[in-house]
């Protein structure tokens, strides 16, 4: 592994596009490395590489294209742990009014859910591969990444959700919604609120995957425990129709109802018009795509992320809000979410 971070320092340095990552619960680090600097794209999800995509259709799917893949083993390092964080108050009043705004939204009816989120940013004291070997050493449970392009920014993150695996025509992807702080020996109580949001979210993917499946099974909800929090997850399994596209796939998936809202393109424009920064590629997805085989991807969506610039780093937090949401409490879930990415810092 430290000969694949030493190769994408250089390519840092160098300015050339490289992204270095682990798959959940595995021990194989990859490293995929572009030889130029070119700015590529995905058009079709038929071309082989990694993908980065941004929240917004408008913007394109970064490829990077795999000119060297290169792949060791993870040594799990004992991580420091993480001190007591001061948590800013500052944006409160800001996002308590983004979300009062997005439950009147819900009770006119034009949305049955929407994720508003906000932008926190810090002075970074840790070198950016430093940050990136504490995401793996405190998420062996997370898609851990660090992706650079000289033409479009330096990200890291060690995300819970799948957006979509498909291998051989078979579809996994996964309901995640809800949260709740962890705390030591006790199990998550979870409220009529965050039971609802999460069946919304399992039965609109239903609805979506529905006509491009020959089989569907969604599973009944689990509590799973993403670093200090935990989230309701149902998994979802599927053979796809032999006809259809993986781009159809994802088109229908992304972006989900755990990042975007119900309905989808509703939420889209009420995000665009009322949130008060541009997510570019927060709540995204990256991924391998057709890195081992023709119509095999393994993509993830891009939460608990963060992007490097200079000596500064943005990080992203947000909530589900619906009619029964309270903003004061939306605020504090965004508080509690802030210190993971905070604690890796």
């Amino acid at each position: 592994m430290q000969e694949i971070l030493d190769r994408a320092k250089d390519c840092y340095d160098s300015g050339l596009p490289f992204v270095v990552y682990r798959k959940p619960n595995e021990t194989d680090v990859f490293g995929v490395f572009q030889s130029n600097d070119e700015l590529r794209s995905s058009k079709d999800f038929t071309e082989k590489g990694f993908v980065f995509a941004p929240f917004n259709d408008d913007n394109q799917v970064v490829l990077l294209q795999p000119d060297e893949v290169w792949e060791g083993k993870y040594q799990t390092e004992k991580s420091e742990a993480i001190k007591d964080i001061n948590l800013d108050e500052s944006g409160k009043e800001v996002h308590i009014e983004l979300v009062k705004k997005g439950i009147q939204e819900i009770e006119t009816g034009r949305l049955q859910k929407v994720v508003l989120s906000r932008k926190i940013q810090v002075r970074i004291t840790k070198p950016p591969f430093k940050i990136f070997k504490t995401l793996l050493s405190k998420y062996p449970n997370a898609f851990a990444y660090f992706i650079h392009h000289p033409k479009v920014g330096t990200w890291c993150g060690a995300t819970p959700e799948t957006l979509v695996k498909v291998k051989d025509k078979k579809l996994k992807t996964m309901s995640l919604a809800a949260t709740l702080p962890f705390i030591e020996d006790e199990t998550p109580k979870w409220g009529n609120k965050e039971i609802e949001e999460q069946q919304m979210v399992s039965e609109y993917i239903g609805d979506k995957l529905a006509h491009t499946m020959e089989r569907l099974e969604i599973d009944e909800a689990e509590s799973v425990r993403a670093g200090n929090l935990w989230h309701l997850r149902s998994e979802v399994r599927g053979t796809m129709l032999p006809n259809l596209k993986v781009s159809e796939v994802v088109r229908a998936l992304h972006p989900t109802p755990a990042v975007c809202g119900i309905p989808t393109d509703e939420a889209q424009k009420f995000i665009h018009k009322n949130e008060n920064y541009k997510r570019t590629f927060y709540t995204g997805f990256l991924g391998e795509l057709n890195l081992r085989s023709q119509g095999e991807l393994s993509l993830f969506v891009n939460l608990r992320c963060m992007e490097l610039q200079g000596d500064t780093a943005s990080i992203f937090v947000g909530g589900g809000i619906t009619e029964a949401s309270d903003p004061e409490s939306e605020w504090i879930e965004t508080q509690n979410k802030s210190k993971t990415m905070l604690g890796i810092l």
